[in-house]
C-alpha cells in the first residue's frame, strides 16, 4: 500500500524515470526483500543478484549513454536509491560509488581520455569504484588530509593512509585526494584516479562496524605508490573543489536512502500494529501507538518533499551546498527518530533479529555521520546563510 503521494503526481519528471522507479520497486519487492535473511546469514550479496544489477544497468544510472551508462541523471539515481533503501543496505552500498562519488569526479572534471577509459568499466559493473578522502586524523576537517602526492617525471608518488573507505577492500579504482602543495591548504589538494594494481597501493585491513558490513569499509595505504600524470583529475590544486561537487551529490543520496528506509520502517510498523493484539485488541487501537504512526507519517511526508525538490533543483543549479546540507541532516536525523519509533512499536520483537527493524536502526546510524556529520552540516548551512547576508 502506498501511504504517501507519488512524487510523479507532485513533480514534473520524465516518464522514463517513472519506469526506472517502478522497475526498481518491483525488483525490491519480488527479489531483494525475500532474500534479506539469506544476506544477513551469509554476509554476502548473492552472485545472481549482483549479476542482475549488472544486466539491468544499475552500476551506470548516472553515467551518460556515450560512456556506457543509462544516463538517467542524478534525479533518476535518487529515485533508485530510495527504492533500494527499502531493503538491505548492501545494494545501495555496492552501486553507490559507481554512480556517485567514485565516478562523478571523472565525469565532471576528468579528461575525455579518462572518461573513455574508466566510465564504461564502471557503468557495466566490471570495475568497482571507491572514494578515498577520509584519513585517521582528517574526518570532518577534510582539508587537513596528509596524504602527499609529489611529481617525479611523468608520475606522481603518493604516500599516506586513508580509512573508513567504503568498498575499499573490493574496489578496482580509487578517487584519491592528496596534497600536492602543502603551503596552500585546501587549494593545495589534488584528485587522482588510482588503480588498485598500481605499485605501492595496499589494502591494510577491513574495518568492522556496528552495521551489517556486507559491503564494508577498509584502510588503504599508499607507500611510494606510482600514479601516472595522466591520472590527475583536472588541474593540481582543484581536487577539493571536485570533492565538494561530488559530496553534495552524495549528501542528497544519503537523504534519499533515509527516505526509503523510513518508508519501509513505517510499513513494518503499520503492519505489526494491526496484527499484534494486546488487552483484547490490536495495538493500533491505542492512542499512544496512533500518535507514533502519525508522527512518522508527518516526518516522511516532509522528507519526501524536501528530497525531490532538492534533487530537481540540482538539475537546474549545480551549486546546492546549503540545500544539500539541509536535506541531508534533516532526513538522516528524522530517519533515526523513525527507526526508534518503529522499534518501540514492535516492542521486544523489534529488538530481535526475527524482524528487520534492528538491522535498519544499526545501518541508519551511520547516515548521521557519513558524507558529513549533522553538526558539520549545520556549520555549512550557517556559513552559506551568512555568506548570502553579506
Amino acid at each position: 500500500m502506498e501511504f504517501f503521494p507519488d512524487v510523479f503526481e507532485i513533480f514534473e519528471m520524465p516518464e522514463e524515470l517513472k519506469l526506472l522507479r517502478d522497475s526498481t520497486r518491483k525488483l525490491v519487492n519480488e527479489k531483494l526483500i525475500p532474500r534479506e535473511r539469506e544476506i544477513d546469514e551469509t554476509g554476502k550479496i548473492p552472485e545472481d543478484l549482483l549479476n542482475t544489477f549488472k544486466e539491468l544497468g544499475y552500476f551506470g544510472i548516472t553515467i551518460p549513454q556515450e560512456y556506457g551508462g543509462i544516463g538517467a541523471g542524478f534525479t533518476g539515481y535518487v529515485l533508485v536509491q530510495e527504492e533500494l533503501a527499502r531493503t538491505h543496505e548492501c545494494f545501495n552500498a555496492i552501486i553507490s560509488a559507481n554512480n556517485g562519488i567514485g565516478s562523478l569526479g571523472i565525469l565532471y572534471d576528468g579528461t575525455e581520455e579518462q572518461k573513455k577509459k574508466y566510465l564504461p568499466r564502471l557503468a557495466s559493473g566490471e570495475w568497482l569504484a571507491s572514494f578515498a578522502l577520509t584519513e585517521p586524523n582528517a574526518g570532518s576537517d577534510a582539508a587537513s588530509i596528509k596524504t602527499r602526492a609529489v611529481k617525479e617525471g611523468s608520475k606522481y608518488i603518493l604516500n599516506g593512509t586513508k580509512h573508513f573507505i567504503t568498498r575499499g577492500d573490493i574496489a578496482d579504482i580509487f578517487i584519491v585526494m592528496a596534497v600536492t602543495d602543502p603551503s596552500k591548504g585546501a587549494r593545495g589538494i589534488s584528485a587522482f584516479i588510482v588503480e588498485k594494481n598500481f605499485p605501492g597501493v595496499r589494502v591494510a585491513r577491513r574495518h568492522e562496524s556496528m552495521g551489517s558490513d556486507v559491503v564494508g569499509q577498509a584502510e588503504i595505504v599508499f607507500e611510494d605508490a606510482e600514479v601516472p600524470e595522466e591520472n590527475l583529475i583536472g588541474e593540481e590544486g582543484k581536487g577539493f573543489k571536485t570533492a565538494q561537487k561530488v559530496l553534495n551529490d552524495g549528501r542528497l543520496g544519503m537523504a534519499a536512502r533515509a527516505l526509503g528506509t523510513s518508508k519501509r520502517l513505517f510499513e513494518e510498523a503499520v503492519r505489526y500494529s494491526t496484527e499484534r493484539v494486546q488487552f483484547g485488541q490490536p495495538i493500533c487501537q491505542f492512542q499512544g501507538i496512533q500518535w507514533m504512526l502519525a508522527e512518522v507519517a508527518a516526518l516522511i511526508y516532509h522528507m519526501q518533499w524536501a528530497v525531490y525538490s532538492t534533487a530537481l533543483l540540482h538539475e537546474k543549479r549545480p551549486r546546492i551546498n546549503k540545500e544539500a546540507s539541509i536535506v541531508k541532516f534533516m532526513a538522516t536525523e528524522w530517519a533515526w527518530r523513525i527507526a526508534d519509533i518503529a522499534l518501540q512499536i514492535h516492542g521486544g520483537m523489534g529488538y530481535m533479529k526475527d524482524f528487520p527493524i534492528e538491522r535498519f536502526l544499526r545501518d541508519l546510524r551511520a547516515l548521521r555521520i557519513v558524507e558529513g556529520t549533522t553538526e558539520i552540516h549545520k556549520n555549512i548551512i550557517a556559513r552559506e546563510i551568512l555568506r548570502m547576508a553579506g
